[in-house]
């Protein structure tokens, strides 16, 4: 297994973060604080710090496979029955999803499965899986 990442993302409300990453995602909940809180993110560290919403944020899309895929946003690659079990789940939790799950690249190199959504704070989550993980980096 590769080292575990760690990766910090702002959220203007942490308890609406926490309820979100904690309830939805269903991620176990590590050390916290009132201004942050740590969370197993399928085995890497991911942790909300509160930062106040700032009065002007833009948006930002790049055409990928003829959707708007909103960048920047982070994810993991899970295993394909875990893809489709996960992406379920969020459906029966009505997630609103930015990009519906589906295959990305049918037929091509890189062929995965993809889904995007927003945490409550905007930050942008992408979900995918491969069913040949060699064709992760596949050119």
């Amino acid at each position: 297994m590769p080292a575990p990442f760690h990766l910090a993302i702002p959220v203007d409300n942490v308890a609406k973060a926490r309820e979100f990453y904690r309830d939805v995602l269903e991620l176990q909940e590590g050390r916290s604080d009132t201004q942050w809180v740590d969370f197993d993110f399928f085995g890497h560290q991911l942790v909300i710090h509160y930062k106040p919403k700032e009065e002007k944020e833009s948006t930002h899309h790049n055409a990928v496979d003829g959707k708007a895929v909103p960048v920047p946003h982070f994810g993991v690659v899970l295993e394909w029955n875990d893809f489709e079990a996960f992406a379920n789940k969020l459906k029966s939790k009505n997630i609103q999803f930015v990009i519906e799950p589906y295959i990305r690249f049918e037929g091509l190199p890189g062929e995965q499965a993809t889904m995007f959504f927003y945490d409550p704070c905007g930050n942008a989550l992408e979900f995918k899986s491969f069913k040949d993980l060699s064709q992760l980096f596949a050119k």
